[in-house]
C-alpha cells in the first residue's frame, strides 16, 4: 500500500512539475516566428476601390485603431477582458516605421489573411479573413494606400502589447495563423439573400465571432462549427470594464425569433431594438451595411439551428 502510494505521489509530483515548467516556457518564450508566405499582388488604388475599402474599414479596423483624434495610430483596447493582459492595438498609418507605411501590397494581403507579419509574428486579437472575397481584401488595400485623413503618417504609436500568461499560451499555442486561400474567393451573388448574408455572417464582417459562445472555441475556416454558432453567450467587456454578454441571434425565441425583418433592420443599422432601448456596446450601429445586406444577414440566420441561450429584449 505504501509503495503504491508513494508511486501515485510521484506521479503527481512529475506532473505538478511538468505543467509547472511549460507555463514558466510559455511565460518567459519569445513571441512565436512563423514563415511568412509571399504575396506580389499588388492593387490598384481607385476611387471606387477605397470607398468600398474605407466602408468595410469602418466596420472592421477602425474601432479598434483610432485614437481620440481619428487617426490609426493604435490604442489600448480597453474592452480586452484583463484575463488576455493589456491589449494595444498597432499604428496602421504610411508612417514608414512606426505605422506600414513600408508594406508592401502583398504582406498587407499576407497579415490580413493570414494574420501573419513580414517579421513572422502574430497579434493576439488581430482578426484574421481566410474566407473574405479576393476583391474585398483588395479594397481594404486600397484604402490603406489611400490619403485618407485617419492614415496619414503620424510619429506616434501605443505601447506594445503585455500578454498574460494566458495570452501569451492563445497567440502561440491556439490563435494560429489561417491558411493562405487555394484559389480565388468570389463575391457572392447580390441577388441570393441567404447567400450573401452567410457571406456576411461568417466572411466579411464575421458577426459569428462575437455572437457565439467564446472567442477562444470559434473557428475561422468553419465558422458554422464554433462552439455555440450564432446563439451568444460570448463574455465581452463595454468601455467602463463591465461584463457584457453577446445577443444569441438565432432564431429562437430567446434570441431574435419575434424580430421582423424591419425591427432587424433598425437593431443592426442604427442600434435600436424593437423595446425601443439602444444596442449596448460593444455591438454598435452598423450604418454601413446596405438595407440588402442586412436583409441577406436575416434571411441567412433563419437558416441557422435555433440555439436557446441569453434572452433579448
Amino acid at each position: 500500500m505504501k509503495t503504491t502510494l508513494k508511486f501515485l505521489g510521484s506521479i503527481v509530483a512529475l506532473i505538478i512539475l511538468f505543467v509547472a515548467g511549460f507555463l514558466a516556457y510559455v511565460s518567459f518564450k519569445s513571441p512565436k516566428i512563423y514563415t511568412v508566405p509571399t504575396s506580389n499582388l499588388t492593387v490598384e488604388v481607385t476611387t471606387e476601390r477605397a470607398a468600398n475599402g474605407q466602408r468595410m474599414a469602418s466596420m472592421l479596423c477602425i474601432q479598434c485603431h483610432a485614437n481620440d483624434q481619428n487617426q490609426l495610430t493604435g490604442k489600448l483596447m480597453k474592452d480586452v477582458p484583463a484575463e488576455f493582459g493589456q491589449v494595444y492595438s498597432k499604428n496602421i498609418t504610411a508612417h514608414p516605421d512606426l505605422g506600414i507605411g513600408k508594406w508592401t501590397d502583398g504582406e498587407i494581403y499576407v497579415m490580413l489573411r493570414t494574420g501573419i507579419k513580414p517579421d513572422g509574428t502574430t497579434g493576439l486579437f488581430m482578426p484574421k479573413f481566410p474566407l473574405m472575397a479576393e476583391e474585398d481584401v483588395k479594397d481594404i488595400i486600397a484604402w490603406l494606400r489611400s490619403a485618407d485623413y485617419s492614415l496619414a503618417p503620424v510619429e506616434d504609436e501605443a505601447p506594445a502589447t503585455q500578454a498574460s500568461l494566458l495570452g501569451k499560451f492563445l497567440r502561440d499555442f491556439v490563435f494560429k495563423p489561417t491558411p493562405m486561400p487555394s484559389t480565388s474567393i468570389a463575391r457572392p451573388d447580390t441577388n441570393n439573400l441567404v447567400a450573401l448574408g452567410e457571406y456576411v455572417v461568417n466572411k466579411q464582417i464575421a458577426c459569428f465571432a462575437c455572437h457565439s459562445k467564446d472567442f477562444k472555441t470559434m473557428n475561422e475556416l468553419e465558422p458554422t462549427k464554433s462552439e455555440g454558432y450564432c446563439g451568444g453567450g460570448n463574455p465581452m467587456l463595454n468601455l467602463q470594464g463591465e461584463v457584457v454578454y453577446s445577443t444569441n441571434i438565432t432564431f429562437d425565441e430567446t434570441g431574435i425569433g419575434s424580430y421582423t425583418e424591419d425591427e432587424f433592420i433598425q437593431a443592426v443599422k442604427y442600434g435600436k431594438k424593437k423595446n425601443g432601448e439602444q444596442v449596448r456596446y460593444p455591438m454598435v450601429p452598423h450604418t454601413q451595411l446596405t438595407d440588402t445586406e442586412v436583409k441577406g444577414i436575416y434571411a441567412y440566420l433563419k437558416t441557422v439551428p435555433k440555439l436557446k441561450t441569453l434572452s433579448v429584449k
